[in-house]
């Protein structure tokens, strides 16, 4: 063979072998910085055994997703190395990140790192299965020409690179190119975590493709990266050409949504004349080899897992009352108890370790295995509103996590039983201290005044701050849990409202909530909105500063209602007054006046005159702010009768002034059962 003939060969096999350098820049980082844990605590522990384990997990098949401890010290991990690099480099780059992570976001209790080889996730509630919104992206400086014919190409290359990714590849790893003009190619490669579904991955790919135009138009090279997928394209190679998915593949099994691929999203390999084709047979057969023993050992796993826990009933999209998301369902499978394990931590539902007993069934004191305690909500399975109660719960309450919110570890769905596992908060339910003549004097002036900003930020949250938009819809003392430091923590989610982005009110024909604590456009016409949950957080208030309960019964000492009580004293200017005489002598005037006025305001009966929980924080926290003078409140009375409007629809879970009530909320239910009528 003539030596310039050699030379050019192996010119050729020095471009296809050699990997791209592995970059220790990191691209992005995520370090929330609302949850922190302390230096040698359990957590870190934990955290420290996770990032180990995971690094070495990850590294045969590029990726590996874990859970080390128990609430409230468990934390879950990720890892996830780009589908075209070697063992060597996963683990070289994943170490990396290891370092990096805790350099970067150090003590935080969740936190994601990106290099541009790997990612690197970890976080003490749990991820696995859900699909994340685009978290950053990166573009080339240089502009293409021909813009119209490159994006048309681009588009129609990573539409066909999700599909493979998503369809046809395990590995959830597609490379391929598209031709631009004679002299050059469009090089595209997409990649999911491999804990989303089919559907998963393909849904989070194509919102990253949608973001093309807003960070990358017209340009020569961009990256969409998410949390749980991203994509990449240049016009130049940038990945291993020789990768697994370049390689002809079989058809799928799961056929994709749309069309078939187009041929055009890979490069084909060099002519069969090409020296090292046997090498490349060869390096093809072990990596599909490695593929083939990586797929059949996960399958094994499966089967193990199945084999030792009991199997569980899904709830279908058929049976579940207005419909349902079935995948929803399927994306909180970690959340999944085994009925054995409930029954045993509740030793079989014990009358000795009922709670209390709710709207939809009864609540159970349980302690697992290793020794945490636990409430258990028992959904009737003679409740209509059972099914629709546990789907808020799981899916809602699941994806919000706020220090003022209660926890839920995870929910059954086995046999007949319908289960919701929360957090055990040993001080229970405010309404069982804030309303006991010998229990209150625990709540100082202090202790009240951060419970009225606690319950206000996690309010804020739900209505602002989290990633959906949730209206509560029975915010009353029984719902709002203490924990072991009188923290309060608001429960029960089974009557909140899922609101679109832009939605800002709803009416309903099913009135579900708490009389005395509703707001009259609520109560009267079944129109709610976050204007509603203000109102009933003004009740709140008034409780807690007042000790009263907002309801009049047949054995009540009051004469008068409390927000006519309130508002009466604030008229004639002795707003004092009212406060709770074991809180009289350690409690600044001005403080006191200023809640008592806040919580007037936000019992307005106009919707719109009462203020939103972002103003209520600003109130609360700056004293420089003048407020503006309340109105008359809504439902202000001056005698003990009550005439109840009529409304169709109305559940009969509410509690109604002089209705005999067997118990408040304790940890995450409420429990306001009623007599017949």
């Amino acid at each position: 063979m003539h030596f310039p003939v050699l030379l050019l060969l192996l010119s050729l096999l020095l471009l296809i072998h050699i990997p791209i350098a592995i970059s220790d820049d990191i691209l992005w980082t995520t370090c929330p910085t609302d949850a922190n844990y302390t230096t040698k605590s359990t957590f870190q522990s934990n955290l420290n055994l996770l990032l180990s384990s995971l690094s070495s997990a990850a590294v045969p098949s590029g990726f590996a997703n874990d859970t080390v401890g128990r609430y409230p010290n468990q934390v879950y991990g990720l890892a996830l190395c780009r589908g075209d690099l070697s063992p060597a480099d996963c683990r070289s780059c994943l170490n990396t990140s290891i370092h990096g992570i805790v350099e970067q976001c150090p003590h935080g209790m969740s936190s994601t790192i990106w290099y541009e080889d790997c990612l690197l996730r970890y976080s003490n509630t749990s991820f696995f299965s859900m699909v994340e919104p685009v978290t950053f992206y990166m573009s080339n400086t240089n502009n293409v020409s021909q813009p119209t014919l490159f994006n048309t190409l681009l588009g129609q290359l990573m539409d066909t690179l999700a599909q493979k990714a998503a369809y046809g590849s395990p590995r959830r790893f597609a490379t391929g190119t598209a031709n631009f003009t004679s002299f050059q190619k469009i090089y595209g490669l997409v990649q999911c975590t491999r804990d989303l579904s089919d559907g998963g991955c393909y849904r989070c790919l194509t919102d990253a493709i949608s973001n093309i135009p807003a960070c990358c138009d017209a340009k020569q090279g961009g990256r969409v990266k998410g949390e749980t997928c991203y994509i990449r394209y240049e016009v130049a190679p940038f990945y291993n050409l020789l990768t697994v998915d370049d390689a002809p593949t079989p058809a799928p099994a799961v056929s994709p949504p749309r069309g078939r691929d187009s041929g055009n999203a890979t490069s084909p390999p060099p002519e069969d004349g090409n020296p090292t084709g046997s090498n490349r047979t060869t390096k093809t057969i072990v990596i599909v080899a490695i593929a083939v023993a990586v797929v059949l050992l996960f399958l094994l796993a499966i089967c193990i897992f199945l084999r030792r826990r009991k199997p569980v009933k899904s709830l279908s999209v058929q049976n579940a009352p207005n419909g349902g998301n079935e995948e929803e369902f399927r994306s909180a499978e970690s959340l999944l108890f085994d009925l054995g394990t409930i029954r045993a931590a509740t030793n079989n539902f014990s009358e000795a370790n009922k709670l209390g007993e709710g709207g939809f069934g009864p609540v159970y004191k349980g302690i697992l295995q290793d020794g945490q305690e636990i409430a258990v909500k028992r959904l009737s399975t003679s409740s209509a509103q059972g099914l629709i109660e546990l789907r808020n719960e799981v899916i809602l309450v699941a994806k919000l996590q706020h220090k003022n919110l209660v926890r839920l570890l995870g929910f059954c769905l086995e046999e007949q039983e319908k289960l919701l596992v929360y957090e055990y908060l040993q001080n229970t339910s405010l309404d069982k201290i804030i309303f006991d003549p010998i229990k209150r004097e625990l709540l100082n002036w202090g202790r009240r005044y951060k419970l009225i900003e606690g319950i206000a930020r996690g309010l804020l949250y739900l209505h602002e701050d989290s990633r959906l938009r949730i209206i509560h819809r029975d915010l009353k003392a029984s719902n709002i849990l203490l924990d072991g430091d009188m923290n309060p923590k608001i429960s029960d989610f089974g009557l909140a409202k899922l609101f679109d982005v832009d939605a800002t009110q709803g009416n309903t024909n099913r009135i579900a909530g708490t009389y005395g604590y509703m707001s009259p456009e609520y109560a009267l016409y079944g129109q709610f909105s976050a204007k509603s949950d203000v109102f009933s957080f003004g009740v709140l208030i008034l409780e807690i500063v007042t000790g009263r309960r907002n309801t009049l019964n047949r054995d009540s000492t009051y004469s008068e209602d409390l927000l006519s009580y309130v508002w009466n004293n604030w008229r004639k200017g002795a707003a004092l007054q009212v406060l709770d005489r074991c809180l009289a002598e350690e409690c600044r005037p001005q403080d006191v006046l200023r809640c008592i006025h806040i919580g007037l305001l936000c019992i307005q009966e106009d919707p719109s005159e009462r203020p939103t929980m972002a103003s209520v924080i600003l109130m609360l926290n700056s004293q420089s702010i003048t407020l503006p003078s309340p109105s008359t409140p809504a439902f202000v009375i001056t005698s003990r009768t009550f005439s109840e409007p009529h409304v169709p629809g109305r559940e009969r879970n509410a509690d109604l002034p002089g209705s005999r009530s067997r118990g408040g909320s304790v940890n995450n239910v409420s429990i306001s059962e009623m007599e017949p009528r």
